[in-house]
């Protein structure tokens, strides 16, 4: 009488971990704060104190649209989207955004302690070149 001498297999669990899974997603975060992070400092990069608003926070506006910042610092320096620039600049470059089949979104922020004179002609120059899509930064305060 032949005899096998074989070992019984018996079930383990697999051990491996699939991190194919983890990977995409650190890299769909990676992607995703690479992107934000231009943004944020853009808006942030300019000391201006802003007025403060005690409603909600103003809502974001369409990310469909354009924006284009306009911010008028305590010495009343204008600057469009972080560049300093005149206010004769200012006004050829609202002229040709107001050229543009799909006007951008002009938002104004203002320092609380600068000339509001500076920031109604900012106002003032939009109206003229029909820029309709227009806000004012502020701050939200809390209740």
């Amino acid at each position: 009488m032949a005899r096998t001498f074989r070992r019984q297999r018996v079930a383990h669990p697999i051990a491996e971990l699939n991190i194919t899974n983890l990977v995409d997603l650190a890299f769909v975060l990676l992607i995703v704060f690479m992107i934000a992070t231009p943004l944020i400092q853009q808006e942030q990069s300019i000391p201006v104190k802003l007025p403060a608003e005690e409603k909600a926070a103003q809502p974001k506006p369409d990310p469909a649209l354009r924006t284009e910042t306009i911010t008028v610092d305590a010495r009343g320096n204008y600057f469009l989207n972080r560049r300093p620039v005149t206010f004769r600049d200012l006004q050829v470059q609202l002229r040709a955004f107001s050229a543009e089949p799909k006007q951008p979104v002009i938002r104004i922020a203002g320092d609380i302690g600068g000339s509001w004179g500076k920031i109604a002609a900012v106002i003032a120059e939009c109206k003229k070149f029909n820029l309709t899509r227009f806000d004012i930064a502020t701050e939200a305060t809390t209740p």
